[in-house]
């Protein structure tokens, strides 16, 4: 499809105006915003950037939660040639110090007043930001800054200009390209400094149609936008995918309403990275920990039912009549009723991606009806290489490679990707760019894996995460942490858990504990704990923790390929790993590095064969305060399993 964003918008506002585009919900009710409202919106907003002195070619930056207008504004840098760069709106002030001075940043649009100040502070470290424009006015009254002004201020601009120059919206719309370049988007650094990750029109428009057409998606979806827009998963199904199919777009009213969102918009189509499933299975653990007795064992009952024949049924597979009968009566006490509680029962296409997702966690939610797949994919693919046909999710795969993408698998076993939406280059940095595109062509991904006989894509790790144990009875044993990491994460006692392992003799982990989920369980046995920390040393959250760790252990001595990656000692953490502390990026993936240099005397502790270890540790509030926590952590041995042998 060799087109522009700007040119799909007024395409659509062309062929249908009065049809919804987006939805936002505003004060508990919901106003939709059409495509012809949008277009208007947008050729004003380009009008009065353009006045204001934004050029083609140059960036802008866009901090905000997902919102009509910056959605608008997007598509209003577009128009002009222009290169949006969303940023975290979670992210500290001085996380945005490189992506704005790497990018020569001059103009800045922002959600309210949190991003205004925080914007207002960089102007020391970032002198060039001359233009901040706000879309929320609440609490920036009396705020007199040079340069600061209401989005609706330029929008006024805008129309003034657009007046006087009737012509000069369709012009510079009619000057893009598809192979300009449309968006950039930095990487989540996990080693060093954040990558400008640059994408043209046509990369990112081609993958968002050859997805569309791989599931089949048209007008009439609904999509919930929640995600960060900084995250170019979010940006392909809230935006590119949403250009190309023209379905509707809707907005919550903020992140602490999005459950019930949810369940009022019912999406058709709905993506999520695990760490949101592994929330909601957690809140339905919960609700089900208060239930009554006979709510207890109706669940427990049909749950059974739906892992032995809910994954086969989603397959298009045959089962036995009397399975078939229990399912449907599970279907319509407990099954449908959970997907309805879940606001997932409009659901005809779900995906994940962003890290790999526990195949427990995978089963739970197809085993239920709801069609759960996996895709695979990253910044620099425009997200969509592989993803997996309705009738063919595996819980240990990706899916096939869809339409355009070659796969094919180096000597080490990374995994190269030949593709029409792969970046253009890491911006201002060539190094970078060669390291991860050859000549011909092909993206190194940084993923080990392998194809399976029917085609599909297996991922083991992160290529430089999967390591090797060394000495003791495993030595030469594969160590796969964030394969272990998932199947823990998968109880929803566990919050994250960070495994340790290459050439050591054995492994050992760092658990954070679910605050909500432990919380509900101890006070449900009258367990007075003081806050997070003093909780998570409560002998009894340990031996919890040991139950589910040693259930771990058992599943993966039955794997003669990862037997050698149980758990042997671990300890909880007296905080939660935090992206304020820089151990995990934005989108929650851990930093592993960081993390062992932070808690090394933890690591050297737990390996050392203590049974406990003073740490204190620097905090960071949401404030920007800093703070120390202490504590004295056990650290607690489990049992490993001889490996389980396979049958000749």
């Amino acid at each position: 499809m060799r087109t522009t964003f700007p040119r799909l918008m007024l395409e659509h506002a062309a062929r249908r105006p009065d049809a919804p585009a987006l939805r936002e919900k505003e004060f508990g009710i919901w106003q939709s915003l059409s495509w012809s409202a949008l277009a208007v919106l947008v050729r004003e907003l380009a009008c009065g950037l353009a006045e204001a002195g934004l050029k083609r070619g140059e960036h802008i930056v866009v901090v905000a939660e997902n919102r009509p207008r910056l959605s608008a504004v997007m598509l209003a840098a577009q128009s002009l040639g222009a290169v949006p760069v969303p940023l975290y709106q979670d992210a500290a002030a001085n996380e945005y110090v490189f992506p704005i001075n790497n990018a020569e940043i001059a103009m800045a649009v922002v959600e309210d007043q949190e991003q205004v100040d925080k914007m207002l502070e960089l102007r020391e470290s970032c002198p060039q930001i001359a233009r901040i424009w706000f879309d929320d006015p609440r609490g920036l009254r009396k705020y007199d800054e040079p340069g600061l002004a209401a989005l609706d201020a330029l929008v006024e601009a805008g129309r003034r200009y657009n007046s006087a120059n009737p012509k000069f919206f369709d012009e510079q719309v009619a000057l893009g390209e598809p192979d300009d370049v449309a968006a950039m988007f930095f990487t989540s650094g996990t080693t060093g400094n954040p990558k400008g990750v640059v994408h043209t029109h046509f990369s990112l428009i081609d993958r968002a149609k050859a997805g569309a057409d791989f599931d089949k998606l048209g007008e009439n979806e609904e999509v919930l936008a929640y995600l960060p827009p900084a995250w170019i998963g979010q940006n392909i199904f809230s935006y590119a995918q949403w250009l190309v199919c023209g379905y509707v777009v809707n907005c919550p009213e903020s992140s602490s309403t999005v459950n019930i969102d949810l369940k009022e918009i019912g999406p058709t189509y709905y993506f999520a990275p695990p760490r949101v499933f592994e929330g909601m299975l957690t809140t339905v653990m919960i609700r089900m920990e208060d239930a009554g007795a006979l709510k207890k064992w109706l669940f427990q009952r049909f749950m059974a039912v739906a892992r032995k024949v809910g994954p086969a049924l989603m397959d298009g597979k045959s089962v036995g009549a009397m399975d078939k009968l229990a399912y449907a009566l599970g279907n319509l006490c407990i099954y449908g009723p959970l997907r309805n509680s879940l606001g997932l029962s409009r659901v005809r296409v779900a995906y994940t991606a962003g890290e790999a997702i526990g195949p427990d966690l995978f089963t739970f939610y197809r085993s239920i009806g709801i069609n759960l797949k996996q895709l695979y994919g990253s910044t620099e693919t425009a997200v969509f290489v592989c993803l997996q046909p309705d009738n063919e999710a595996k819980a240990d795969t990706v899916g096939v490679p869809i339409a355009g993408v070659e796969v094919k698998l180096a000597d080490s076993g990374e995994i190269l990707i030949k593709s029409p939406g792969l970046l253009k280059e890491y911006y201002k940095n060539p190094a970078a760019t060669a390291e991860v595109l050859s000549a011909d062509g092909w993206y190194h991904t940084g993923d080990a894996g392998f194809l399976d006989a029917g085609g599909h894509l297996k991922i083991i790790d992160r290529a430089k995460d999967v390591g090797r144990i060394v000495g003791g009875a495993n030595d030469g044993a594969m160590f796969a942490p964030k394969y272990v990491e998932n199947k823990l994460k998968f109880f929803p006692f566990v919050k994250e858990a960070v495994a340790f392992g290459d050439k050591r003799e054995k492994v050992c982990a760092f658990i954070n504990i679910d605050m909500e989920a432990v919380g509900n369980w101890a006070e449900k046995r009258n367990l007075a704990y003081a806050g997070y920390t003093d909780l998570a040393q409560k002998p009894e959250v340990y031996q919890m923790v040991l139950e589910c760790i040693e259930k771990v252990n058992a599943d993966l001595a039955a794997d003669p390929m990862l037997a050698g990656s149980q758990v042997s000692r671990f300890l909880i953490l007296h905080k939660e790993l935090d992206a304020d502390d820089g151990e995990l990026t934005r989108t929650r993936k851990v930093k592993r590095g960081h993390i062992s240099q932070r808690y090394q005397t933890l690591v050297d502790a737990m390996y050392g064969g203590k049974a406990n270890q003073y740490i204190e540790t620097e905090v960071s509030f949401e404030d920007g305060r800093k703070g120390m926590v202490a504590a004295d952590l056990k650290i607690m041995d489990a049992k490993v399993f001889d490996a389980v042998k396979q049958a000749a």
